[in-house]
């Protein structure tokens, strides 16, 4: 049994990992030959990548902008699955504070962090709206993703980058109808992956069977998720149990929308890849968007594996998009 270690994306495992966690459970990751340890960052010792690139661990789950910029410094880093089919980010809001649509966020303040990725997109979704991006407000969070309540008590008036399938179904004081959640790839911002998951391009070299078996159980994990995420749901309470059961529950229905193209996990969309680094080259984020040919592969993914019906697009709040467009 070949041990490996998995890290995820976050500060603690959520939903979004369903798919390991269901494989590991299931006994597939063991009758590919795997121990397969699934584990979180030390956020002192960086982020996902940096514990990847350093060896601290074999795989990780990173987002596509990280992947992509990392690369085309020459970083040995190589993409093998895409575990999101689309983006996660929302903007946040709630009912009472004339905010009815991307354009009323001028002169409103906005909570996030204002990394440079988070403030063009900001700005691209206003200005898509027809909105003056330079008037909106802008409030430094850093890490952290403001509750509906604390956008009700006055800490903002809105919030950019939190998730609609985890802060977007966090328990609140307020009923979903006074919650505005829109995903932002609805509202002007461009679709991607939300996250990748990543190997250091030297230890796939020696190890391209762990990688393939790997990825042929998660991708079993995953499907199965899809197929019944409430089956997911005493995995998670043992690994969050101080979330509520009914907040995990929420969470699976609808991050599990986002796990497969055509029925299958890991692929990554050619048309999502070029566009997102096309986006992040305009914005300067990165230098030469076509590089991403290079950045990730599907070469280890399963050719052929267990295909689930495609849900219909995810559940939002009642209030998501409730604007007309000009």
């Amino acid at each position: 049994m070949q041990h490996v270690r998995l890290m995820l994306e976050y500060f603690h495992p959520w939903t979004n990992a369903a798919g390991f966690y269901l494989a590991r459970a299931k006994g597939w990751f063991a009758r590919a030959g795997l121990d397969v340890e699934i584990v979180v960052r030390d956020d002192a010792r960086g982020d996902t990548l940096d514990h990847v690139m350093r060896g601290d661990v074999q795989l990780g789950v990173c987002p596509t902008r990280r992947v992509l910029a990392r690369y085309e410094t020459g970083e040995p880093v190589c993409g093998v699955a895409a575990v999101n089919q689309r983006s996660l980010e929302a903007i946040h809001s709630v009912s009472g504070r004339g905010i009815a649509r991307p354009r009323d966020l001028c002169g409103r303040r906005v909570a996030l962090n204002p990394t440079k990725r988070a403030r063009a997109l900001l700005a691209d979704i206003v200005r898509a709206d027809g909105g003056d991006s330079d008037t909106v407000k802008l409030v430094d969070a850093g890490v952290r993703e403001l509750t509906f309540d604390e956008l009700r008590d006055g800490a903002a008036d809105a919030s950019f980058g939190s998730y609609w399938a985890w802060e977007g179904v966090m328990p609140s004081t307020l009923p979903d109808v006074q919650r505005q959640v829109w995903p932002i790839d609805e509202i002007g911002a461009p679709s991607y992956h939300s996250y990748l998951l990543a190997v250091h391009s030297r230890w796939l070299a020696g190890n391209a069977g762990v990688v393939r078996r790997l990825l042929t159980a998660a991708s079993h994990g995953f499907v199965a998720a899809h197929a019944d995420p409430a089956s997911v749901l005493p995995l998670f309470e043992r690994v969050i149990p101080y979330f509520p059961r009914t907040t995990i529950a929420r969470s699976l229905r609808a991050v599990s929308t986002t796990w497969l193209a055509d029925g299958a996990w890991g692929r990554h969309d050619a048309s999502l890849m070029w566009g997102y680094a096309a986006w992040l080259a305009r914005h300067g984020i990165v230098r030469r968007p076509q590089a991403w040919s290079g950045a990730v592969t599907d070469a280890y993914l399963p050719p052929h594996i267990a295909r689930a019906p495609e849900k219909p697009s995810m559940p939002t709040s009642p209030r998501a998009l409730a604007y007309a467009r000009p």
